[in-house]
C-alpha cells in the first residue's frame, strides 16, 4: 500500500459519500498510526460472530461477507502503515438482494489519531474530512482612508467578508471651513473610521481558532496610522504579521495584497499555485523546455522529459489519472491546480494538460 495524495483522497471522499446501503451494511474501520494491526483483525473477527445475530437474512449477508474480505484485507499487513489505515466495504449494489462487495483500502496523507469500527448505510468519512480542511487561514484587509475590505484566505480561496465606506471629507475644503478646522473634522472622521475598521476586525476575526495571521494593506502612512489609532484589540494587532503598501482598498486591493504577500504566504497554496503556473506561462512565452497541448505533453512523458506534469482538477477523472501513471513511471513532480485562480483558469482555458520539461523534446 502507497500513502494516497491529497487530491486522491478528496476523490475518494466525493466517491464514497456517493454510495448508499439499503441496510446497515456499509463497514468503516479506522486503524490509527502506531496501532497493532493484529488487535484490529482480532476485533474484526469477534464482530463477526457479533454480526451473525443480524435477523435480517440479506443484511447479516452483506455485513458478514465485508468484515470476512476486511479480515483477509488486513492479513496482507506485518504492521499497520506509517500513517494508520482506513478500510472501507459494503455491498454497493443500487439492486435489493444482489450484492456487488467493494473494498478500499488507503494510507491517508497525514496520521490517523482515531480508531473506529462502524455498520452503517453509509461510510464515515468525518476523520477523512478533517484532514483535507484548511489547517490555517490569514486575514486579509485592504483599507484606506474612504473605504476599507475584510477577507479571509483558505487555501486557495479568497472569501470577501466585509465592505466599509468611511464618509470622510475629500481635502479640499467647502462652505467657507477655515482649513484648520476642516483638516480637524477630516482627521477626526478617519480616526472614527479606524475604529469602526477594529470593530469589524474584532466580529470578523477574534473567534478564529484556524487564523493563523492578518496582512493589512493601504497606502503610506493610512495602514500605519490605523494600527497606532484604531483601537485594535491587543490579541489581533499580535495576529498582524505584515504591512503592505498597496494602492486600492476594494476587492482588487485584497488581491493585490495577495500578491504583495508571497513572503508571508509562501506555504499557502493559492501562492503555490500562482507561483507555479506563472513559471509555467513565462515559460510558455519564451517556449523554454515547456508543453502545453496533450499530444506533445504525452510526447515529453514518453521520452521522460517531464520535470513537473501540470494537471488541471477540471479534466475528466480518467485522463487525469491515466497522465498521473505516466508522470509516475517516469518520477515526475504532479501539481493538481484549481479554476480558483486567475491563473488557474486560464491553464484550464488552454486545455488543462501542461508540463515543465528537464529537456527539449524534438
Amino acid at each position: 500500500m502507497s500513502m494516497i495524495t491529497k487530491y486522491e483522497l478528496e476523490e475518494l471522499i466525493e466517491e464514497l459519500e456517493k454510495i448508499r446501503g439499503s441496510h446497515t451494511e456499509l463497514v468503516s474501520v479506522y486503524i490509527p498510526a502506531g496501532q497493532n494491526i493484529n488487535v484490529i483483525n482480532s476485533q474484526v473477527d469477534a464482530e463477526k460472530s457479533t454480526a451473525s445475530n443480524i435477523k435480517s437474512k440479506v443484511n447479516r449477508k452483506n455485513v458478514v461477507d465485508a468484515l470476512e474480505s476486511i479480515s483477509r484485507e488486513l492479513k496482507k499487513y506485518k504492521v499497520t502503515p506509517e500513517n494508520g489505515m482506513a478500510i472501507f466495504c459494503g455491498n454497493i449494489s443500487e439492486k435489493e438482494g444482489q450484492q456487488d462487495l467493494k473494498l478500499w483500502a488507503i494510507e491517508p496523507p497525514q496520521g490517523l489519531k482515531v480508531r473506529m469500527y462502524r455498520c452503517d448505510k453509509e461510510f464515515v468519512l468525518e476523520p477523512l474530512k478533517e484532514m483535507m480542511a484548511v489547517k490555517e487561514v490569514y486575514g486579509l484587509v485592504a483599507m484606506d482612508r474612504k473605504e476599507a475590505t475584510l477577507a479571509l484566505l483558505e487555501g486557495k480561496q479568497i472569501k470577501i467578508l466585509r465592505k466599509m465606506t468611511s464618509g470622510v471629507p475629500g481635502k479640499y475644503k467647502t462652505g467657507g471651513q477655515s482649513a484648520n478646522r476642516f483638516e480637524r473634522l477630516r482627521e477626526g472622521a478617519a480616526k472614527e473610521f479606524y475604529r469602526r475598521i477594529a470593530d469589524a476586525m474584532k466580529e470578523v476575526y477574534f473567534d478564529m481558532p484556524k487564523l493563523k495571521g492578518i496582512i493589512i494593506g493601504g497606502p503610506v502612512p493610512t495602514k500605519e496610522d490605523f494600527l497606532k489609532e484604531g483601537q485594535l484589540v491587543t490579541s489581533l494587532k499580535e495576529k498582524v504579521i505584515g504591512l503592505k503598501d498597496i494602492g486600492y482598498a476594494d476587492e482588487h486591493g485584497i488581491e493585490l495584497l495577495v500578491e504583495a504577500s508571497s513572503d508571508f504566504l509562501a506555504q499557502q497554496e493559492i501562492t503555490h499555485e500562482k507561483q507555479l503556473l506563472e513559471n509555467f506561462f513565462e515559460r510558455l512565452g519564451k517556449n523554454d523546455r515547456v508543453a502545453y497541448k496533450r499530444d506533445d505533453v504525452e510526447k515529453a512523458l514518453k521520452f521522460g522529459a517531464v520535470d513537473t506534469l501540470i494537471l488541471s482538477k477540471k479534466l475528466v477523472k480518467k485522463d487525469l489519472i491515466e497522465l498521473r501513471k505516466r508522470a509516475e513511471n517516469i518520477s515526475a513532480k504532479i501539481e493538481i491546480v484549481s479554476d480558483e485562480t486567475p491563473e488557474g483558469e486560464q491553464f484550464l482555458n488552454l486545455g488543462g494538460i501542461g508540463a515543465l520539461l528537464r529537456f527539449e523534446v524534438q
